[in-house]
């Protein structure tokens, strides 16, 4: 029985130790919420607080499925940004009782966008920086930021339309600042991506794509190959 015990601490510690003490924090409000909202027969917060969590599971099931390895960082910010969007900002009415918290959200998702995409496109090289011009990969990782949040757009275009939702606010207003905050955002992003395509930094944005790029070797694996 001690040696059972002792090896549970054990998978637990390394299990707690694996993960990002941000989405700890956000999936053990979520699961205290969803105890709570039970008990007092708030059967729409606890199906949000449900849905909430798995969401916050979901980036690192499809990163095992695909054998990407996400960075503590990665997954902590992915897991804050779930919890922002859907369960302050739906459950709560976060978005009509903070006028900036939609802006903060819309602008974090396309900095988010823009690494992404900067990362897609350095991935299709294997890594290799010399493949093309640093300005040309940070470009197409803009371009392919910007066309999903234009594609998010049209969707809420489409949720409105077709379901009567109010996914736009205020119409034409709201989705030209949402793609405004798109293409800074991007253009953020993907600049981090260009300074470290030339060896220099921008704080902790490029420091995520580091970490990124170091955790998956083998889909860049031309950038180790040069240093070697």
């Amino acid at each position: 029985m001690p040696a059972l015990v002792a090896y549970l601490s054990a998978m637990i510690g390394r299990w707690f130790h694996s993960q990002s003490w941000l989405a700890q924090a956000v999936r053990a409000v979520l699961i205290l919420a969803f105890v709570a909202a039970l008990f007092r027969g708030r059967w729409s917060l606890a199906f949000v607080s449900f849905v909430t969590y798995a969401l916050t599971l979901l980036p690192e099931l499809a990163g095992r499925r695909f054998g990407i390895r996400l960075p503590l960082r990665f997954v902590g910010a992915i897991a804050l940004f779930v919890f922002a969007t859907i369960f302050l900002g739906e459950a709560f009415d976060f978005y009509n009782r903070f006028w900036w918290w939609d802006i903060a959200l819309h602008g974090g998702s396309a900095v988010g966008f823009g690494l992404v995409g900067f990362l897609f496109v350095f991935m299709l090289f294997e890594g290799d920086r010399y493949a093309a011009p640093a300005w040309a990969v940070a470009f197409t990782g803009f371009c392919l930021a910007v066309t999903i949040g234009a594609l998010w757009e049209i969707f809420e275009f489409g949720m409105d339309q077709i379901f009567g939702l109010n996914m736009q606010k205020s119409g034409l207003i709201d989705t030209m600042w949402d793609l405004i905050l798109d293409t800074v955002g991007a253009s953020l992003g993907a600049f981090a991506g260009f300074l470290y395509l030339k060896g220099r930094s921008l704080g902790g944005l490029t420091e995520a794509l580091r970490e990124f790029i170091r955790d998956n070797r083998r889909l860049f694996r031309k950038a180790f190959r040069r240093k070697m």
